[in-house]
C-alpha cells in the first residue's frame, strides 16, 4: 500500500533539519510514499526546502498563505516564480480566501493575493493548492474566471453538496483531511460519499486536523491513514482499492509520472 499526501506542512512540524528528515522517514514506515510539503510564507518555504533537498520523495508547493497577506515579503512575485522553478516544485499555494480568521482585516487584499497566484500558476502552466475558509461563494466566482488549465486542488475541503457540485463543473481535486474522520461533520462525509471516484485525494494537514483515532494531539503524517480509512468506510470501498486510486489521482492532479 502507497500512501500520497497532498497537503503536510514539515516546516511546522519541527523546526530541526534532521528532525524534519526524520518526520518523512518515520511517514515512510507508515506506508507514505509522497509528501508535499506546504509553507505559508516565503521565507519558510526557502528552509525548509533547503532542509529537505535531500528527501527525494518530497515534492513542494511555494506562494504566500492568506495568512500572511498582511506582509507577503518583498518582491514576493518574483521570489515565488524564481522558486516554482525548482526541482520538485509541482504547485502554487497554498492560496486561496479566509474569511473567519479576516487576515490582513480586508477581503479586497485577500482577493488580490488570490488572483495574483492564479496568474503565476497560469503562466508557469502549474496547478494551484486552494485554501477556502468561509468563503465559498466569492472562491468559486473567482476560480469559475480565473482557474489556471492545470486546474487545483480544494485542499481540507469542508464546504457542503451544493458547492462541491458547482466545482465539479471546473478542473479541481477535492482533498479530505482529518476532519472527515469526525462524526458530526456529516456534510464533508455526503460529498466524501457522492463525489466521482476518480476527483478525491487525501492529506495529513499535519500537524493541524487531527484525525479523530489521535483527536487531542498533534497530528503526523502517518495518521494519514486513518483519513484513508474513513473514506473507504464512506464509500463503502476496500481500503487497498481506494488507496490505490487516491494514490492514482494523487499523480493525476500534480501532472506527475506514474513512475515518480
Amino acid at each position: 500500500m502507497q500512501l500520497f499526501d497532498t497537503h503536510a506542512h514539515i516546516g511546522l512540524l519541527q523546526d530541526d533539519k534532521m528532525e524534519q528528515l526524520l518526520a518523512v522517514q518515520l511517514a515512510k514506515v507508515k506506508s507514505v510514499k509522497h509528501i508535499v510539503s506546504i509553507c505559508n510564507s516565503l521565507s519558510d518555504f526557502e528552509k525548509t526546502y533547503s532542509n529537505l533537498e535531500s528527501a527525494s520523495d518530497v515534492f513542494h508547493a511555494v506562494g504566500v498563505s492568506p495568512t500572511e497577506v498582511a506582509n507577503p515579503g518583498k518582491d514576493w512575485e518574483e521570489r515565488v516564480i524564481n522558486h516554482a522553478k525548482k526541482s520538485r516544485v509541482i504547485a502554487i499555494g497554498e492560496t486561496g480566501l479566509d474569511y473567519y480568521h479576516m487576515f490582513g482585516g480586508d477581503k479586497t487584499v485577500q482577493i488580490e493575493l488570490f488572483l495574483k497566484h492564479l496568474e503565476i500558476a497560469k503562466h508557469l502552466d502549474l496547478p494551484v493548492i486552494i485554501h477556502n475558509r468561509d468563503a465559498g461563494e466569492d472562491l468559486l466566482n473567482i476560480l469559475e474566471e480565473k482557474l489556471p488549465p492545470k486546474g487545483g486542488i480544494l485542499h481540507c475541503f469542508g464546504e457542503d453538496w451544493n458547492f462541491a457540485r458547482r466545482a465539479l463543473d471546473l478542473n479541481l481535486t477535492f482533498s479530505f483531511a482529518g476532519n472527515v474522520t469526525f462524526k458530526n461533520c456529516r456534510d464533508i462525509q455526503e460529498v466524501a460519499r457522492k463525489l466521482p471516484p476518480d476527483r478525491i485525494v487525501i492529506e495529513s494537514e499535519a500537524p493541524f486536523m487531527t484525525p479523530y483515532p489521535y483527536k487531542g494531539e498533534r497530528n503526523k503524517i502517518g495518521y494519514i491513514i486513518e483519513t484513508a480509512k474513513a473514506l473507504s468506510e464512506i464509500r463503502e470501498i476496500y481500503l487497498e482499492e481506494l488507496v490505490e486510486s487516491l494514490y492514482a489521482n494523487s499523480l493525476k492532479a500534480f501532472a506527475l509520472p506514474k513512475d515518480v
